[in-house]
C-alpha cells in the first residue's frame, strides 16, 4: 500500500525566471519517466503538487507542463515571502534535488469541456493550470469550439510564460491587458473583466474557467452569467495554503468543503463568496 505521506525525491532539471519575483522549475524523476494514468494523463489540468525543499517544509503548486508529458514537471512559483517559496527562489539550484508528493485533488472535467467554447480567465500567478489545461486543448483541439484565454497582470514584466503564449496563439485566441498604462505596451489597458467584451462565443454551449484571486473570480463571474454562462458552467481552480494535501489537516477549508480534497476545481456555485 503507498504511503500518501511518503514524499518522491526529484531533480531539479532546469529553472527560468519568469519575471522579477516567479520562477519556474522543471522536475523530472530521478530513474525513468512519471506514469500515465488510463487516460494517457500524468495528471489532470489543475491538479496540484505538494513540493517540499528539505528543513523548510512544503507548498502546493499547480502543475504548468502538459499533461502528456512524462518526461518532466513544470511548477511555477511565486517568492511571496514564504519558507518555501524564499526556499526555492534562494537556496534551490539547478541539478538539486527536491520533494514532491501527488497531484492531488481533482481537476477541470476534461469530458463535459468537450464540444463547448471554452473562455479561459486568470491574473499574476494563477496562469500555470490554466497553462496545463492549455496544452491538453491544443493537444484535443478538435474535440473543441471557439477558446479564448483572458490573462491579465500589472505591468508587461509580469506576464508570465511569454514563450509559451506566442506558441499557444496559433491555435486559441488571446487577450492580454495590463492594469494601467505602460510606454512599453501598446495592448490592451484594464482589468479582465474589462476584456469579456472581445470575446465572441455560442452562449448555448459556452463554458468558463478561472484561477486567481477571489476578488477577480468574483467580478468576472457577473461578467459572465449575462453572457449566458450558468455557475454550474463557471470551474473556478481555487487557491489555499494546503499542508497535507488528503483533507486531514484543514488547513484548506472552503465553506464546507476542502480545497485539497473536494477541489481545486470547483462549480462557481459551490465556492461563491468563500475567498480568502
Amino acid at each position: 500500500m503507498n504511503n500518501i505521506y511518503l514524499p518522491e525525491q526529484v531533480k531539479v532539471a532546469d529553472i527560468k525566471q519568469l519575471s522579477r519575483d516567479v520562477k519556474l522549475f522543471r522536475l523530472k524523476k530521478k530513474i525513468g519517466k512519471f506514469k500515465a494514468g488510463r487516460n494517457k494523463l500524468v495528471f489532470t489540468p489543475a491538479q496540484f503538487l505538494l513540493v517540499g525543499v528539505w528543513g523548510y517544509g512544503e507548498s502546493p503548486f499547480g502543475c504548468a507542463s502538459s499533461p502528456y508529458e512524462k518526461s518532466f514537471i513544470d511548477v511555477v512559483v511565486r517568492n511571496t515571502g514564504g519558507k518555501v517559496t524564499s526556499a526555492l527562489h534562494n537556496n534551490v539550484k539547478k541539478g538539486d534535488e527536491i520533494s514532491i508528493r501527488g497531484p492531488f485533488g481533482n481537476g477541470f472535467p476534461l469530458e463535459f469541456f468537450e464540444g463547448k467554447d471554452i473562455v479561459m480567465a486568470t491574473g499574476g500567478c494563477g496562469i500555470p493550470p490554466i497553462a496545463a489545461f492549455i496544452e491538453y486543448v491544443i493537444k484535443n483541439r478538435e474535440k473543441f469550439g471557439e477558446v479564448y484565454l483572458l490573462y491579465g497582470a500589472r505591468t508587461p514584466a509580469d506576464i508570465l510564460m511569454k514563450e509559451d503564449l506566442k506558441r499557444w496563439e496559433k491555435n486559441i485566441k488571446i487577450i492580454l491587458t495590463i492594469d494601467k498604462p505602460h510606454p512599453e505596451w501598446n495592448g490592451c489597458v484594464g482589468f479582465v473583466t474589462d476584456m469579456v467584451d472581445q470575446i465572441k462565443i455560442d452562449s448555448r454551449r459556452a463554458v468558463a474557467t478561472m484561477c486567481g484571486p477571489g476578488p477577480m473570480t468574483n467580478a468576472l463571474e457577473k461578467v459572465l452569467r449575462p453572457l449566458g454562462i450558468s455557475d454550474r458552467r463557471i470551474f473556478v481552480s481555487a487557491e489555499r495554503k494546503m499542508q497535507c494535501g488528503v483533507g486531514r489537516c484543514q488547513h484548506c477549508t472552503t465553506g464546507d468543503k476542502y480545497v485539497c480534497m473536494d477541489g481545486p476545481v470547483f462549480n462557481f456555485d459551490e465556492i461563491d463568496k468563500n475567498w480568502d
